[in-house]
């Protein structure tokens, strides 16, 4: 499947601002199972866009730089890409949880892709022993790998409220979790600080799922925003598999990778400085539409905190 994906982020603020100095993380990472075919970044007014490193995670980062005072700031970020990544089947000779544990000890691979920095706590997901031991019952050491993920992942669906107004982008996952309702960020901090509890290398995935979904199937809850969820590394031969907590599914033909870290102040699509004074309105807008046709485009809708 191919999609055009246009996001659009807006900002007002309530006094000129005289300098910004963001991040953006909003182009499409390499990753098994997707091929970037076309991006383009446009912003207005325009400011000073140029690469940047990554600090930490798997990002293409672009840093721009906005000299001239603004009342107004719009990014514009449109892709094309083609997904071809099945749904993972568990097999037999999958590893087991604890041999994934013991084989992420071992690995000697410390890039940011490899299992070892996945594996202890973050800024954003700090060890929590209520949600340790309400994932415990799903991550015995003896259990297949997938099939413990994705069970934990549909275990967070059934039991969790989606609701875009209980939660702020800064809410760490304890409070998510003793009230039982949130967005994707919350289900999959929730699911990695399980994950991690347990000695697995949990990663955080932001990106985007299919808009629009296919005739007879119901519209995946997260759509119409940047989505968040989790790879669990399986092993060196397995590697990294995503489960979808909000959706409570793999992740496959629907997802698109945008950036992995090992918690979403690691790889927000947006952040930076700004110097300026009074209040900063910002309006997200997502589509993702899959192509029929090379001809076809996507249409920007509003997009809530997800």
């Amino acid at each position: 499947m191919r999609y055009d994906i246009h996001h659009v982020t807006r900002f007002a603020y309530g006094n000129a601002v005289r300098f910004a100095r963001c991040n953006l993380r909003l182009k499409p990472i390499d990753w098994p199972g997707q091929t970037l075919e076309h991006y383009d970044l446009v912003v207005a007014p325009s400011g000073r866009a140029t690469p940047a490193r990554a600090e930490a995670g798997l990002a293409h980062v672009t840093r721009l730089v906005v000299e001239e005072p603004v009342r107004r700031l719009t990014i514009e970020s449109r892709a094309r890409i083609a997904v071809d990544r099945l749904v993972p089947v568990p097999a037999a000779d999958d590893p087991t949880l604890g041999e994934v544990a013991a084989l992420a000890r071992a690995s000697g691979d410390l890039s940011a892709a490899g299992p070892a920095a996945y594996l202890y706590p973050s800024p954003l997901i700090p060890l929590d022993r209520e949600i340790a031991d309400w994932c415990a019952p799903d991550l015995s050491p003896g259990r297949n790998a997938l099939e413990a993920g994705i069970a934990l992942a549909r275990r967070i669906q059934r039991e969790f409220t989606f609701d875009g107004t209980a939660t702020l982008v800064d809410t760490p996952p304890h409070e998510a979790f003793r009230h039982r309702r949130g967005v994707c960020q919350d289900f999959a901090q929730i699911m990695i600080t399980g994950l991690r509890a347990a000695g697995l290398p949990a990663a955080y995935a932001s990106g985007y799922i299919r808009t629009i979904p296919p005739p007879g199937e119901e519209r995946l809850v997260g759509a119409d925003a940047t989505h968040a969820w989790v790879l669990l590394w399986c092993g060196p031969a397995r590697g990294w598999v995503g489960v979808d907590p909000t959706n409570g599914i793999w992740m496959a033909g629907d997802h698109i990778v945008v950036a992995i870290g090992r918690d979403y102040a690691e790889i927000a699509p947006v952040d930076g400085v700004v110097l300026g004074a009074g209040a900063q309105d910002m309006e997200v807008s997502v589509d993702v539409a899959p192509l029929a046709s090379a001809d076809d485009c996507a249409v920007a809708v509003a997009a809530p905190h997800s």
